[in-house]
Formats: C-alpha cells, sequence, structure tokens
C-alpha cells in the first residue's frame, strides 16, 4: 500500500519535492496546489519526477462549492472543477476530487437544513455527469468526499449517488472519519468502516485518513479531529480494508498543522499498519 502526506519544503521543483516524499517514507502526494492544465512543460515534468521517484498522484483538490447559493458563484466553481478534472487526466493522478457541495450561505462547505435533500442530490448528480460528460477522463475519475453533513454523509447515499450518476468515471473518494456523524456510529466506528468497504470498496480511488475524539464535557454531541493514534478511530480495520482491495488505494494524511505532527501521525500508522501485516514501504 502507499502512505502520503504534507511535506515541508522550500521547493517547488518537481525533482525536490517528489524525493522529499520518498525521504519520509511516503509513496502517494497530492497534486501540487495551484497547477493548471495548460502547464504542458511543469505537467510532464511532476509526472516524470513522480514516476521516477515511483510516487503516485493521488487526487487533485478541487475545493470548493458546487452548490453555492449564488448562481454566479457556483457556475465558476463548476468551471474550476471541470479543469480540476482535466488537471487530473493530465497529471495522470488518480482522481479529482471536491464536496458535492452545500447551501449554506455562511461556510462552503458548512451545514444546511437542506443539504441532504432530493434537491441537493440532483444537484450532485447533475454536475458529476456536467463534469465528466465534458472533460471526458479517460484515466482519473471523478470523485465526491464523504462529508458529516453534506452528500455523500453514509455509505447508503454514496451507494445512491454511484447508481444514479450512472458513470464508469465517477469513483469513490473514502474518508471514513468524516461520516463518524453522530453517537450510533461513533460508537460502532469498527462497523462503519466495514460496511464502507463492503459496499464501496471496488469504487474507492484515494483515502484520507485522521482520528476522531467525542468532547466528554460537551452536552451535546461534539466530535473532533486529533491526531492518528489520540481518537477512538480503528485505523487497524481502516487498513486492513484498504489492504483487501485487490487495486490497492493510496492512504493520505490529512489536516495537521506541522511536520512535527505529521511525523508522530505517520509513525503511528507505519507501527499500526505493521502489526496488521500492511506494508507501506515497498
Amino acid at each position: 500500500m502507499r502512505l502520503g502526506g504534507a511535506i515541508f519544503v522550500e521547493s517547488d521543483d518537481p525533482e525536490v519535492t517528489a524525493k522529499a516524499h520518498r525521504d519520509l517514507g511516503y509513496r502517494a502526494a497530492s497534486a501540487p496546489w495551484g497547477l493548471k492544465p495548460d502547464e504542458t512543460s511543469r505537467i510532464k515534468a511532476i509526472r516524470d519526477a513522480y514516476a521516477k521517484h515511483d510516487v503516485v498522484i493521488a487526487e487533485v483538490g478541487v475545493w470548493n462549492n458546487l452548490m453555492d447559493p449564488d448562481a454566479e458563484k457556483r457556475k465558476a466553481n463548476l468551471e474550476a472543477m471541470k479543469e480540476g478534472m482535466a488537471l487530473a487526466e493530465e497529471l495522470g493522478a488518480l482522481c479529482a476530487v471536491n464536496i458535492a457541495g452545500s447551501f449554506s450561505t455562511a461556510n462552503w462547505a458548512g451545514p444546511h437544513i437542506d443539504n441532504l435533500s432530493q434537491e441537493a442530490f440532483d444537484l450532485a448528480v447533475a454536475n458529476a455527469r456536467e463534469v465528466i460528460d465534458e472533460v471526458k477522463p479517460k484515466q482519473a475519475k471523478f470523485t465526491y468526499e464523504m462529508m458529516p453533513f453534506c452528500l455523500p454523509d453514509s455509505t447508503d447515499s454514496y451507494v445512491r449517488l454511484i447508481e444514479a450518476i450512472d458513470r464508469p468515471e465517477f469513483g469513490v473518494h473514502m474518508d471514513a472519519v468524516n461520516v463518524i456523524n453522530g453517537t450510533d456510529r461513533y460508537m460502532n466506528i469498527t462497523a462503519v468502516i466495514k460496511e464502507c468497504f463492503e459496499k464501496l470498496g471496488p469504487h474507492v480511488v484515494s483515502c484520507h485518513l485522521k482520528d476522531i475524539k467525542m468532547e466528554e464535557s460537551a452536552l451535546t454531541v461534539h466530535l473532533d479531529e486529533v491526531l492518528p493514534g489520540k481518537g477512538v478511530f480503528d485505523i487497524a480495520t481502516y487498513l486492513s480494508e484498504i489492504a483487501r482491495l485487490p487495486h490497492q488505494p493510496p492512504v493520505l494524511l490529512e489536516h495537521l498543522k506541522t511536520a512535527e505532527e505529521y511525523d508522530q501521525a505517520r509513525a503511528h500508522v507505519m507501527a499500526v499498519a505493521k502489526q496488521v501485516g500492511v506494508d507501506f514501504e515497498k
């Protein structure tokens, strides 16, 4: 399997950044931020350097709101998504990923009473089809990241999207922590993880890995992301389920602030991987 995470180097030279991943034990990476699909020579340099060092580009992240309540912003965001999809194809990345979107006016990825409505579902389907049908990717998949209060917020809602979008170019971006959004799932995390891979496994293209913990002093449910190993997320089962997939999708650490935090997370995840017989260092 392949693990990836942020690197902290002051260089945009693809040779330097690709090697920096391998020096940390990473064999997967996110695409460089800000790259455009018309930067042909730079894209080739990145592809060549990362291939030389055996680092797979797991995903191109396009983080905007495809359901923005402002029609002009929504249109611009959809065009940016198409650009990201084209970039993923040119880079040889496994997927382009975004959230399906939110109707919130306060937070581009925030909760809104209509985020799980039929209107939201229909828009997520229409947007995915438009991106795929216009860009026509042949290798990279278009994916939505699982989210706690936006579609897809569960394995079943992701299955419904796959069936409704009805395009082989649509895949699954797995982030099981993001669907731990209530007490029942929090108290049955291992079962949630297994359900994710039972229902979505063949479609999974790229995975995020983090940890989660419930705030014990809060009267209402309050869940926080925490450093891997500091919460209750069943990392052992998560890694084992990914390892069982014949196509071996990569796993990316995320949302940590410093190189030291990434070092701690990487060490913990690799230790857990060793315990369950998963090898990240081939």
